[in-house]
């Protein structure tokens, strides 16, 4: 078996180890997907009416897409959690044991997450049909969307994993990425236009990636109008490309640097 087989069928074992807890603790499943549908109707009755996002467009097909990207965002925060916790209760130790790939156990974490994501994003998308939003361009481009959805919440799982092996306990991870992905998704273009934020926070906004996710999808969807022009900032201009180049930053930069923290940690 060649050495990316064996790290691909290593990660899997470890992948259907954290989705069996789905099974086991459906708890933890119901809040998973509780969250995403109370985002999604308070911002649509209760925020809807006072929000004009302009250009014609309605606040509810505005505002899905934000919501799409602030919860698969939030939603990688689970692999940091996970890492944590079996740091914590020796489960890495008992990883160490097995003939495994160093990497499987981070490959494994990332990779059940998406199925996390996918189950967020499909009643998400239910949701909002149910208030109002739909997918204008086609299945087709709307599949392109989610896609890229899942690929960027993949790249920050990554960054949420190298947290993870870093910090003492489960507590410490859920409270730094609070602070971490709070400013990061609410100082984004996801619940109000970019031109509503002060001239200062408008070049954050615009090359937040969160903001071009956001972007990128509410093109793919159809929910904006083409008679409004989009920011001059190229981020914006190019909303898929640059996601697309954020998600190869973060990947060449934390894939690495997780599996180094990995072998620090479960060294120890």
């Amino acid at each position: 078996m060649t050495t990316l087989a064996r790290h691909a069928t290593d990660g899997w074992v470890v992948a259907k180890r954290n989705l069996i807890k789905i099974v086991r603790v459906p708890e933890i499943l119901v809040f998973v997907l509780i969250s995403p549908i109370m985002f999604v109707l308070l911002f649509a009755y209760v925020f809807g009416g006072a929000i004009d996002p302009g250009g014609g467009v309605n606040y509810r097909e505005f505002l899905i897409a934000g919501i799409f990207a602030q919860t698969v965002v939030f939603g990688a925060t689970f692999t940091g959690a996970g890492l944590a916790e079996d740091m914590q209760k020796g489960i890495i130790d008992r990883f160490r044991s097995l003939p495994m790939s160093s990497s499987a156990v981070l490959v494994g974490r990332t990779t059940s997450d998406v199925v996390y994501n996918v189950l967020s994003l499909i009643i998400m998308a239910l949701t909002g049909l149910l208030v109002g939003w739909r997918m204008r361009e086609g299945i087709g481009k709307a599949l392109l969307a989610f896609l890229l959805l899942l690929v960027f919440a993949y790249a920050v799982s990554w960054i949420m994993a190298w947290v993870g092996l870093m910090v003492p306990s489960v507590d410490v991870i859920n409270n730094a990425s609070f602070i971490v992905i709070m400013p990061l998704t609410f100082v984004s273009n996801a619940f109000v236009p970019t031109e509503t934020f002060p001239a200062v926070l408008q070049r954050v906004v615009e090359w937040n990636p969160v903001s071009t996710l956001t972007q990128a999808c509410r093109e793919l969807f159809g929910n904006t109008n083409p008679d409004v022009p989009v920011p001059d900032a190229w981020s914006l201009q190019n909303p898929v490309l640059y996601t697309l180049i954020c998600v190869v930053v973060i990947l060449l930069a934390f894939v690495p640097l997780s599996i180094r923290q990995y072998r620090i940690a479960s060294s120890r």
